[in-house]
This record gives C-alpha cells, sequence and structure tokens, in this order.
C-alpha cells in the first residue's frame, strides 16, 4: 500500500528523531519565539519533536498534520508528558479556523514535501491569512545538492519489543524544470525472521533558490523577511549543506 507518512515511518520517526531531538533547530526556534505572547501554529507537526519542547517551555503552541498516523503518535507523546494541545488533522494548503496566529513555524525542511509549485504558493497564501497583523512566519528549506537517481540506501532500527524496521529508499524520478525529486521509501517490520508489515512510502521535496524563495514571500505581502543559515539568526547563506530560514512578518 502506498502511503505518505504511515504507520510504521511514524514509527521509524519518533525513534530516529524522539522528542527534543533537535539540529539547532529546537534551540533557534525557543530563542525565536520568546517574545510570543499569544498562539503559536506548528503545521506538520509529525510526533511533537519540535511541539513538545516549545509547550513546556510555556509557549502556547497548536499543531497539526496530514497523517493520522502522525497525530496518534503525536497525541500519545503528548499524555505521556501531561500536555494537552490542541492537536488536528488537515492540509497545509486548506485548513482554515478563524484564530489569528502570533506565529506560524514550519522547521526542518517540511515545507518542501509540497512539491507542487501552485500548491506551495496556496500554503504561503494561507501562512499569511492565518497570521495576525504583524504575526511572523518562520520556515525553513534546505538545498538539494546531491541528487543521484537509483541509488538505493538502506538503514534498520530495532524496536523496544526486538522487531527490526528497515528501509530503502531511492531517488526514482527529478524534475529539473519543475524543482523537485521523487523518493520511494520500502518500509518491512520483520520479527524473528518472519516479515510482519510492510509499507510503500511516497515522497515528493522540492528545492528552492535562495534569492527565489525571499521574492515568493515578498509577492504574498511578507515584509522584514530575515534569511539565517545554520541556524546564525542573520547569516546569509554561504553552505550548500546547511539548513535555510525564512523569517518573515505579515504586514496587514
Amino acid at each position: 500500500m502506498l502511503s505518505y507518512y504511515g504507520r510504521l515511518s511514524s514509527e521509524v520517526y519518533d525513534m530516529d528523531k524522539p522528542i527534543g531531538h533537535s539540529f539547532g533547530d529546537i534551540e533557534f526556534y525557543m530563542n525565536r519565539l520568546a517574545s510570543c505572547e499569544g498562539i503559536i501554529l506548528e503545521p506538520a507537526t509529525g510526533t511533537g519533536r519540535m511541539l513538545i519542547p516549545l509547550l513546556e517551555r510555556g509557549l502556547n503552541v497548536e499543531g497539526f498534520d496530514s497523517s493520522k498516523d502522525m497525530l496518534y503518535v503525536c497525541k500519545n507523546n503528548c499524555i505521556k508528558r501531561n500536555l494537552n494541545p490542541k492537536l488536528f488533522e488537515a492540509n497545509m494548503e486548506s485548513f482554515s479556523n478563524d484564530t489569528k496566529y502570533d506565529a506560524i513555524i514550519v522547521p526542518a525542511g517540511t515545507f518542501l514535501l509540497i512539491h507542487n509549485r501552485a500548491d506551495s504558493i496556496k500554503v504561503l497564501h494561507n501562512f499569511y491569512k492565518h497570521l495576525s497583523n504583524g504575526g511572523r512566519l518562520i520556515v525553513d528549506i534546505f538545498l538539494q545538492s546531491d541528487i543521484s537517481i537509483g541509488t538505493v540506501s538502506t538503514r534498520t532500527w530495532k524496536c523496544s519489543n526486538g522487531d527490526i524496521i528497515a528501509l530503502e529508499n531511492k531517488i526514482a524520478e527529478v524534475d529539473y524544470i519543475n524543482q523537485y525529486t521523487i523518493s520511494y521509501g520500502r518500509y518491512e517490520k520483520w520479527r524473528e525472521g518472519v516479515l510482519l508489515q510492510t509499507e510503500l512510502e511516497y515522497f515528493p521535496l522540492r528545492w528552492y533558490g535562495v534569492e527565489e524563495f525571499k521574492l515568493i514571500l515578498e509577492s504574498i505581502g511578507f515584509k522584514d523577511i530575515v534569511i539565517s543559515s545554520d541556524y546564525k539568526f542573520g547569516q546569509y547563506p554561504t553552505d550548500t549543506e546547511k539548513v535555510i530560514t525564512f523569517e518573515s512578518v505579515a504586514n496587514k
């Protein structure tokens, strides 16, 4: 069955990137959001890796995800820590509510999963609509600097009960004109040599030029755009391997 962040993928994500696991982003986002007194929204909140540390810092954060399996893991992770944030199932391009958020955050390059350009523009317009006047959008992107079609990578994880989950991943398609790749990941869960479950994941990933993304934000109406690299605020990118963060303000 073809899935998108299905049960096995969500289980692996929770093991591989547990709550509080940071690439430098958790500390960066905590610092940037420290003065935020209103509600913060994290679209594609996943298992709560970022959401939960922000909640434990005392910030008012809501989250949503399009994956039921991711949300299930996230809710359980919150329950274990006696947290009860507002969590809901939705898509970035179509979610709609009456809340005006002081900040919307999309860390770890998750925004790049919206690989269709028209859809990605729609998402940014939707974010702008849901921000308060002066509210901030903080988004991470990264460049795809090493694209090898057909090259297979394999990883394995050992579950707490001894089960083994294996992932075989490869890039199957590159569209240089429209700036995205399509990868397929095959997850398999094994117990004592017996295959218990398998899952085929469709994984699209877009890329943007640095100034291209800034121009897109400006065209939507965002102002005061600050570009950062490697989670160093205001440090313009010079290394193609580092995460690039855009912080911008909704000026309504």
